[in-house]
């Protein structure tokens, strides 16, 4: 697979991640944990080399599951990984009290079996802590050898500009798609200006752009998108629109809605890397095979074109989660 670099950062990936949030949270059943193993080790040998994990996502267990599977090629691949967004006795939200984001740095460190994490993100943005001491504290676990990188998730850009004043910011996540494009207006100007990789989780936005959900579609319990606006009964019918610009298209490029959406996101910046995540070997090998489809220009105007006559209908988070975006 080619390779990307993330900004100016010099850290160099895969141009499609693996998001592993789905292995087991948050998207309903969980995978057993050798199915998932094998999942993620397919993905390398795929030509993966970017993996995406989180304290919160289990919570824990996500840790382990992705250092042990990637234990065998630690110093052939880069795991991304975030603190200061699980909830604990006493307190909910972001807490990235300098002490707490130690705590959890040696804690993530022994879950992924590592001595060190190429990526360390502030999962969001915390309002009671001012982002300069953030950065400070990430830029001397740096110094110590314990986090090679920092990244942001889903800051705004006066939190990016004064994190990266403090320390370098290599990478901000935060959700794009082609139903999700808020980041074109002010955030990625401001990325390029300073040289900040973007690394777009949800770029087939949850699964609906592949086309595999539709209006009649029923979630697990437990699945996040019971909750999500944009996957109401009403909002998913209405949003279909997508799904069949992508058919049409897709159709043309004798690809798939999935490869087309990636394929889009990569058109976009040379910078940006998505990180789709799956559960299945034939979905990863999907989402893989979109960094070998092209969309030329006149295609990418008829995309374009395309969706400034589409409205997209439902929020994408419900307002408690909202509340804790950063602007």
């Amino acid at each position: 697979m080619q390779k990307r670099k993330l900004g100016k950062s010099g850290l160099e990936v895969s141009a499609i991640g693996f998001g592993c949030m789905g292995l087991n949270f948050a998207y309903g059943q969980v995978m057993e944990k050798a199915d998932a193993i094998a999942l993620l080790r397919k993905a390398y040998d795929l030509g993966v080399t970017f993996f995406d994990t989180a304290e919160a996502y289990g919570p824990y267990t996500n840790e382990e599951i992705v250092g042990e599977a990637l234990q065998p090629v630690r110093d052939k691949v880069v795991i991304a990984t975030k603190f200061g967004y699980l909830s604990e006795p006493g307190r909910t939200g972001p807490d990235s009290r300098p002490g707490h984001i130690r705590a959890v740095t040696e804690a993530s460190l022994t879950r992924l079996g590592t001595d060190h994490i190429d990526l360390l993100y502030q999962h969001r943005v915390d309002r009671n802590v001012p982002i300069e001491e953030v950065a400070g504290t990430v830029r001397d676990l740096i110094a110590e050898g314990k986090v090679r990188h920092f990244g942001l998730s889903e800051a705004g850009a006066k939190t990016i500009r004064r994190a990266h004043a403090v320390q370098p910011v290599a990478a901000l996540q935060s959700e794009y798609s082609l139903w999700w494009r808020e980041p074109e207006d002010e955030i990625l100007p401001t990325l390029e200006e300073l040289g900040i990789g973007f690394v777009p989780f949800s770029p087939l936005g949850k699964g609906f752009l592949t086309g595999a959900i539709d209006d009649k579609t029923t979630f697990a319990k437990d699945d996040f998108r019971n909750i999500v606006p944009r996957f109401s009964e009403a909002a998913r019918k209405a949003n279909l629109a997508f799904v069949e610009l992508l058919g049409t298209i897709a159709e043309r490029k004798r690809a798939t809605r999935a490869q087309i959406a990636l394929t889009w996101i990569l058109a976009r910046k040379p910078w940006i890397v998505p990180i789709p995540g799956t559960t299945k070997v034939h979905r990863l090998e999907e989402n893989v095979g979109a960094a070998n489809v092209a969309l030329d220009a006149a295609d990418l105007a008829e995309i374009g074109a395309a969706l400034s006559r589409i409205k997209v209908e439902g929020d994408r988070y419900p307002p408690a989660l909202q509340a804790n975006i950063d602007r």
